[in-house]
């Protein structure tokens, strides 16, 4: 198990980056990702996959919300992506390792690998390779996660060193329509959090208070959480999570 630096812990990481779509600034964009550089947040930022297997930093599996073309983004190939601007912004969807190369290790940067399944089952370890191979030779401070587990093993296997994490939840149906009841109600419990050999979960603000968070972190997890949208969200979310991913406010860095 690689364990969690300090950093993911104290530094208050930024949900998509620091984005403001009214400033220019639109989720997982260049522009985000500068501004929480510049203001001295970590970074959390989302991965799915494109046609040609390159990681990409985004989101949504489908492309209009945030560029206003339709389509899923894993039919469209990493060059026609970079070359898509976001949605209130000027830069294209960016290349996880053009992000990587413009971090440059300055802040912590946490990454969600999006599930590709559909099922949270098995995958095809396309998009878990394109990170390996995105990550070999960057030596700045990052952490891996998924709400999928099997994502999360492969990791294990992929990028050992790198610390991993599980992505989770209360999984309730409102939230997760498509996701089968016996897959909801499995993961609800994080029975695999030792099996992926993680060393922190990434849990829902509004879910803090299940037992299973709290025996996990009395084993030593480390516990953050998502997403605080205020100083009141934080204050209580962080009566247990040891940090938070926020966004629309601008939280107190710990000295």
């Amino acid at each position: 198990m690689s364990t969690l630096p300090e950093l993911f812990r104290r530094l208050p990481m930024a949900h998509r980056g620091l984005h403001d779509v009214r400033s220019g600034r639109p989720e997982n964009s260049v522009e985000a990702v500068s501004a929480a550089i510049e203001a001295g947040y970590g970074i959390e930022i989302d991965l799915q996959l494109s046609s040609d297997a390159r990681a990409m930093v985004f989101h949504d599996y489908d492309l209009t919300r945030l560029t206003g073309t339709k389509g899923p983004i894993r039919q469209r190939t990493a060059q026609d992506l970079t070359a898509m601007p976001l949605l209130g912004g000027t830069a294209g969807i960016p290349t996880f390792s053009s992000l990587l190369d413009h971090v440059a290790g300055r802040v912590p940067l946490l990454v969600e690998l999006k599930d590709q399944h559909g099922q949270m089952g098995e995958t095809d370890g396309q998009l878990e390779q394109a990170v390996a191979r995105d990550l070999q030779g960057y030596e700045g401070p990052v952490a891996l996660m998924s709400f999928n587990p099997h994502c999360v093993a492969l990791l294990r296997d992929l990028v050992p060193d790198v610390p991993r994490g599980l992505v989770t939840c209360r999984y309730r149906r409102i939230d997760w329509p498509l996701l089968r009841r016996g897959v909801r109600h499995r993961l609800r419990d994080i029975p695999d959090y030792d099996r992926v050999d993680a060393s922190f979960i990434s849990h829902s603000a509004k879910g803090l208070d299940q037992p299973r968070v709290a025996e996990l972190k009395a084993a030593g997890a480390a516990v953050l959480c998502w997403t605080v949208r205020s100083g009141a969200e934080e204050t209580q979310a962080r009566k247990v999570a040891d940090n938070i991913t926020f966004e629309g406010y601008l939280p107190e860095i710990p000295s």
